[in-house]
C-alpha cells in the first residue's frame, strides 16, 4: 500500500504558555492540492515548519510519503519542496545561477543540472531572465524563481507557505495558473493561505484553523453550502447601525455584523423574496441602507461564520520573526558552489 504523501495526527506545537498548534489531524491525497486555511496567528506557518522539520513538534506525529520528520529529517527533506512566504533566493547570483546552486545542494546528478535548469527556466517563463541578476527581478519574477528551486529535485509533495504575500494582483493570478499547473502534472500541494479566493480557486480539500485548532473541513463547495444558498450584503452608514440592523434581520436569516455591513445568510432558497423582506424591516425602524446586494456565498463568509472574525484580523503568531527561516533546501550538509 503507498504510503500517504502527508500524514499528520495529534500534532501539537507551544511557544510558552501559548499553543501555536493543538492537536492537528491532516491526510493528503497524492496528486491534489490541500489548503490549509485561516489568519496570521491561526498556526499555519508553525505547522508548516514542524512538517519541513525546521521546528520539533511538542506532540503528535507526522509523515511525508512514510518518512517521519523527526526521526528521519534528512530523509524528509529529500522528498518535498518548500516556497514560503519570504523568495529564498540569492539576490547577487542570476536566476541560472540560483537553481544551478539549489540542484548542487539537493545532490542533484551534475550532468543533469543544465538540464533541469533550463527546463525550469523555460517552466516558470523566466529563460529571458537566465543571466540576469535576481535584484533586478519583479517580485513576481523571485516568486516564481522560488517556486522553480523548490521543484529542481523532482519533489512529489511541495510546501508552499502563503506563497503569493506581497504580490500584486496579477502576480498572484499568475503564480496560481503555475500551481494549478503543477498539479496537473501528480505533484501533491500543501498550501497555506489567509487569501479565502486562493484557496477556493486552488484546493481540492480544506482545513479551516483558528488559534491552532481544526475549525472546519470539506471542499469549498461543502463549506459554502453550511451557510446557505445566497447571502444578502446590506452596508449602513456606520457600525451603530449595523449592530441595530442585525437582531431586525434576524427572521430573515442568520445575521452577522462585519463593521458597517451586516450578511444575512439564507437557507431557503428564496433570494429575491428576503431582499423584500430586508428593504421592510430596514424601513420599519428607520435606517437606510447604502447598500444592498444579493450574492452567492464565498469562503469569507465560511470564515466569519466560523470564526466571528474576518481573515485578515487577527495577530500573528507568537515568537514568529520577521525574516525568513533557514530553508531545508539550505540544510544537506553540502556547500554551495
Amino acid at each position: 500500500m503507498t504510503a500517504a504523501p502527508l500524514l499528520v495526527r495529534g500534532l501539537r506545537k507551544t511557544y510558552g504558555d501559548v499553543v501555536a498548534v493543538d492537536g492537528l489531524d491532516l491526510e493528503l491525497r497524492a496528486g491534489e492540492c490541500f489548503g490549509l486555511l485561516g489568519p496570521n496567528g491561526a498556526g499555519k506557518t508553525t505547522c508548516v515548519r514542524v512538517l519541513t522539520t525546521l521546528l520539533r513538534p511538542d506532540a503528535g506525529t507526522a509523515s511525508v510519503l512514510g518518512i517521519d520528520v523527526v526521526k528521519e529529517p534528512q530523509r524528509v527533506r529529500a522528498a518535498f519542496g518548500l516556497a514560503g512566504q519570504y523568495a529564498a533566493v540569492d539576490e547577487n547570483l542570476t536566476g541560472a545561477e540560483n537553481l544551478r546552486m539549489v540542484a548542487k545542494l539537493t545532490h542533484l546528478n551534475d550532468a543533469s543540472i543544465p538540464t533541469r535548469t533550463a527546463e525550469l527556466l523555460q517552466q516558470f517563463d523566466l529563460a529571458h531572465a537566465a543571466d540576469r541578476v535576481v535584484r533586478t527581478f519583479s517580485g513576481g519574477m523571485r516568486r516564481r524563481l522560488d517556486l522553480a528551486a523548490a521543484l529542481v529535485h523532482h519533489p512529489p509533495v511541495l510546501f508552499l507557505d502563503e506563497p503569493t504575500t506581497g504580490l500584486d494582483p496579477q502576480g498572484r493570478v499568475d503564480l496560481w495558473n503555475v500551481i494549478e499547473a503543477l498539479v496537473s502534472t501528480g505533484v501533491t500541494v500543501l498550501l497555506t493561505s489567509q487569501y479565502l479566493e486562493e484557496v477556493d480557486r486552488l484546493a481540492d480539500d480544506i482545513v479551516v484553523i483558528d488559534h491552532g485548532v481544526v475549525i472546519a473541513h470539506g471542499t469549498s463547495a461543502e463549506l459554502k453550502s453550511k451557510l446557505g444558498a445566497t447571502v444578502i450584503d446590506v452596508v449602513l452608514r456606520d457600525a451603530s447601525d449595523a449592530e441595530r440592523a442585525a437582531p431586525e434581520l434576524a427572521p430573515v436569516g442568520a445575521a452577522s455584523v462585519d463593521g458597517k455591513s451586516v450578511h444575512v445568510n439564507i437557507t431557503d432558497g428564496n433570494g429575491p423574496a428576503a431582499v423584500l423582506d430586508t428593504v421592510r424591516t430596514l424601513d420599519a425602524v428607520g435606517l437606510n441602507p447604502v447598500s444592498l446586494v444579493l450574492r452567492e456565498p464565498t469562503l469569507d463568509d465560511v470564515f466569519l461564520e466560523l470564526t466571528g472574525h474576518v481573515a485578515e484580523d487577527a495577530d500573528h503568531e507568537p515568537n514568529r520573526d520577521e525574516t525568513p527561516p533557514p530553508s531545508p533546501r539550505q540544510s544537506t550538509g553540502r556547500k554551495a558552489p
